[in-house]
Parts: structure tokens; C-alpha cells; sequence
């Protein structure tokens, strides 16, 4: 719809650096929705993104939790893994709606099992290996989409 911004990760630790760098272009609550394949590196990124805003514990998948919250100085974010997810109608039990606020990010592993449920992406982000490399893909859906990748 918008923009679109790619780029190549040679491993683990670049993929963690542009999941920060990218936390650092949000300026305003944005929806990320995270797509790849097992093993592309969707929680190393957001392990990123959530220390580049001051966590300092682990960050963990949370596959059989389907969220793991974090509250923050400036921000709460959310990271899902719908993974695991039977039926989008399980979303609504757990209040899903809730977690997009004007105060929190939220990054969301295999959108498409909560379709129809989930708010639409600020930001389609996709992983892929080409080669030993990871790409990575950002394609902004909104206004503040585009502000982020601008800022990248």
C-alpha cells in the first residue's frame, strides 16, 4: 500500500540490532505483524525490538501462552504467537482487543491464524533466508507505518 524497505541480515546478532533500531523509529504505538517461516528469526527480532526500548530480561516466544506482556517506562508491548492458535474466536475469550492501545506496541507471529480477529498491521514485517543470509521486508500499511519505515 505504502512503502516498502528491505534489507540483508548476515545472522542472530543483526537480526536482534534491527529489531532495536526498529523500536527506535516508533514514535507512536504501532501494530507489527511478523511473517516467516519456523526458524527465520521472528522472536530474535522482537527480542530486539523489546531491549532497544529497556527490557533487560529474556524474551521469550510465547507459543503456548499466545502473549507475553511487557510493561516499560514509555511503552507496554505485546508480542503474540498465534502458532498454536485453534480458532480466532479463542482471541476474543483472551480480550484481544485490549492489548492495541494508544499506549502499546504489538507484535503479532502467524497473523493469518487470527484473521478476521486482529486489528490490520501498521506494518507487514517478513523474514526469509536467502542463502546463509535472513532478508527482511517492511512494508508500511498506514500512516504510522510509513513514519517508521521513514525513520529507518
Amino acid at each position: 500500500m505504502f512503502d516498502l524497505f528491505k534489507e540483508k541480515l548476515a545472522d542472530a546478532e543483526q537480526t536482534v540490532a534491527f529489531g532495536s533500531r526498529l523500536s527506535g523509529a516508533c514514535e507512536s504505538p504501532v501494530c507489527i505483524y511478523l511473517h516467516g517461516d519456523l526458524g527465520a528469526g521472528k522472536t530474535t527480532l522482537t527480542r530486539g525490538f523489546i531491549q532497544g526500548l529497556g527490557h533487560k530480561g529474556n524474551v521469550k516466544s510465547p507459543t503456548y501462552t499466545l502473549v507475553e506482556p511487557y510493561e516499560l517506562a514509555e511503552w507496554q508491548v505485546y508480542h503474540f504467537d498465534l502458532y498454536r492458535l485453534g480458532d480466532p474466536e479463542e482471541l476474543e475469550f483472551m480480550g484481544i482487543r485490549d492489548y492495541f492501545s494508544d499506549t502499546s506496541h504489538c507484535l503479532v507471529e502467524w497473523p493469518e491464524r487470527g484473521e478476521g480477529v486482529l486489528p490490520p498491521p501498521d506494518i507487514d514485517l517478513t523474514l526469509s533466508y536467502v542463502g546463509e543470509q535472513r532478508v527482511i521486508e517492511l512494508q508500511a500499511n498506514s500512516e504510522a507505518g510509513l513514519r517508521v519505515l521513514n525513520k529507518l
